[in-house]
């Protein structure tokens, strides 16, 4: 018997990720159609012999309460929300509700972290643990970064005959290795006692300390990578499976747009029913199709008039209006949004509830990988550079934006509830 922990943090997280979860949990922002961390189910209930999925975090239960009942209705597994009193670090969670992954006696349980999205080989990565029965503790998903960019993460060393990890860095200052920790593992139940030993560490240090560091709280807070893994490299007990699959973090609103491209592209693989179809003539007895260009996602709530045109990589959420003569690319329109006549969207998200007038042009900037740079991973490039300026990314519209008529939005980011006046560019509208 399996389970699977995905971790998904909180409110005070993800801040890179606003305006977009300023009305809506991070976790919950739906990419190609459905929520963040849907993808994650969808890939635990493929594995074989699954029996739970245990989402741990400390937003409000109330927040994943609806989530959690329409995703146990739709997959027919038991699904559990599980609230930290406070933010407990990537592995303080798993420890403090050890009783309610161990329980059950499953033989392992894998670990995701909430904000990548990939193309998840967990059933390969179940395979490869029960190769190492008895010696891995934690097998962790790697692959490989550039040079450059692989200090941005967490660096693996590993044997290459036996995959055991021999060297494990946590964002080093210098260069360790190319390849890098995926944040997905697949842990043996014996890793709560490593996280034990560390628990009872730390609180040791604390009272040795007489509290003068701390608030009672530091010894729940544990991290996987830099308390567990860093400690557990070399002594065999740490393996890695390497993977060559299509993977990202999902930190910023712009790598949104780019997991967006991606989830749409698996779909040809295992859900083509999910992908609009671009019909150029209607069917007896029914209207026209809009005109499609490659991967479309259209909630079947939207209404698309059948003279717009979308595509490729664009996602339209529950409720969203696309007008007449309306241009949408590489973009996602949120639920209940409104396009007006003849607008253009490119490389932009549309938030919920918001307003593009008729013949108006938002656009973004893409910030892709480096197509020329093999491994090139998603960067996620801070706001303002050194100047001082708005560093170009996608144009993002929060909830409820109203943009005028005959007006030019560029690479722009519009809080919620703003009603624009005039034409932007490169600015952040408050």
């Amino acid at each position: 018997m399996l389970k699977a922990v995905i971790l998904i943090g909180g409110p005070l997280k993800g801040t890179r990720f606003r305006p977009l979860s300023l009305d809506i949990p991070k976790p919950l922002f739906p990419v190609a159609g459905l929520p963040m961390i849907q993808h994650h189910i969808e890939a635990c209930v493929k594995i074989p012999n699954l029996k739970e999925i245990l989402v741990l975090g400390y937003y409000p239960a109330s927040e994943l309460a609806q989530f959690v009942t329409d995703m146990v209705n739709e997959y027919k597994v038991n699904i559990r929300y599980l609230q930290e009193f406070t933010a407990l670090g990537t592995a303080g969670g798993l420890y403090h509700f050890r009783d309610q992954i161990r329980s059950g006696n499953p033989e392992a349980f894998f670990v995701l972290n909430g904000d990548v999205c990939a193309d998840f080989p967990l059933v390969e990565m179940l395979d490869f643990h029960k190769e190492k029965k008895g010696s891995s503790l934690v097998t962790i998903m790697t692959t490989e970064a550039t040079r450059q960019q692989s200090m941005h993460y967490g660096c693996i060393v590993q044997d290459r005959d036996t995959s055991e990890v021999t060297h494990y860095v946590e964002k080093p200052s210098t260069f360790v290795s190319t390849l890098i920790n995926c944040g997905v593992y697949i842990c043996s139940i014996e890793i709560f006692q490593t996280f034990a030993a560390v628990f009872n560490m730390r609180q040791q240090e604390y009272y040795n300390d007489a509290g003068g560091n701390g608030n009672g709280k530091e010894a729940a807070v544990i991290y996987l990578e830099t308390d567990v893994l860093m400690p557990l490299a070399g002594t065999g007990c740490v393996f890695a499976l390497q993977t060559s699959n299509w993977w990202s973090q999902l930190k910023t609103a712009g790598s949104a747009i780019y997991a967006n491209r991606h989830y749409l592209a698996l779909y040809h693989s295992w859900h083509t029913d999910r992908l609009a179809r671009g019909d150029l003539t209607a069917e007896e007895g029914k209207e026209k199709s809009c005109n499609i260009i490659g991967d479309v996602y259209i909630h079947p709530t939207a209404t698309v008039h059948n003279t717009a045109t979308l595509g490729p990589n664009v996602s339209i959420e529950a409720g969203a209006v696309i007008g007449p003569g309306v241009r949408v690319r590489e973009s996602i329109v949120l639920s209940g949004a409104i396009v007006s006549d003849h607008s253009l969207v490119l490389h932009s998200i549309v938030g919920r509830g918001s307003h593009v007038g008729q013949w108006a042009r938002v656009e973004g900037t893409p910030c892709d990988p480096n197509p020329n740079k093999p491994f090139a991973k998603m960067e996620n490039p801070s706001l303002f550079n050194s100047d001082g300026r708005l560093n170009p990314s996608i144009t993002i519209l929060g909830c409820n934006v109203t943009v005028p008529s005959e007006v030019i939005l560029l690479n722009s980011i519009v809080l919620p509830h703003k009603e624009l006046t005039r034409s932007f560019k490169n600015e952040i509208i408050l």
